[in-house]
């Protein structure tokens, strides 16, 4: 086994896990930048698709990013939520959840230049979030003796992808 120094966790598996989230992370800050481009496009030019654009956008982030979110607050958070060290870290990730969820509903009643202003502010958040998951959260996890990231992962394809979490166990990730 390769083991982490001194966790007695294994390294390749935290390393696949941690690959996988990313590139997961990566590919939703993909999908949500194309989804608000075509609906600030759509805006500025008084395109009738605008309201297709909002439309698609609001369905992406029902069927993606709020379950996302969502997953993450078991058994991703929870370890960390634990510790003293992480407790805060994870409160305010937490509390961006909230703000995303808000703006997702803000983004469902709003049109116009109010969509794309929701919208840009979705995209933001959610840059910034995934940036101190990928940076901060999970490399603590990763380094912490009594958590697992590819554990906390497992199965959970809201969190690392389709492929990923379908091969996890098999030392395979779908990206």
């Amino acid at each position: 086994m390769n083991e982490l120094q001194g966790t007695g966790k294994d390294a390749s598996a935290e390393s696949r896990a941690l690959q996988a989230v990313e590139a997961h992370h990566a590919d939703m800050l993909r999908h949500l930048n194309g989804l608000v481009g075509l609906l600030t496009e759509a805006v500025e030019s008084r395109d009738p698709s605008a309201e297709e654009s909002q439309a698609a956008l609001l369905d992406w982030c029902d069927k993606e990013l709020v379950p996302h979110a969502l997953a993450e607050e078991g058994p991703l958070y929870s370890g960390p939520h634990g510790t003293p060290e992480a407790r805060l870290l994870v409160d305010g990730m937490l509390a961006e959840h909230k703000v995303i969820v808000g703006l997702v509903d803000e983004l469902r009643t709003a049109d116009g230049v109010a969509a794309a202003v929701a919208a840009g502010a979705i995209q933001r958040i959610f840059a910034l979030h995934l940036d101190k998951e990928n940076r901060l959260l999970m490399p603590f996890i990763v380094e912490s003796p009594g958590l697992s990231l590819a554990h906390a992962v497992e199965g959970l394809h809201q969190l690392v992808g389709e492929g990923a979490a379908h091969h996890h166990g098999a030392g395979h990730h779908g990206h």
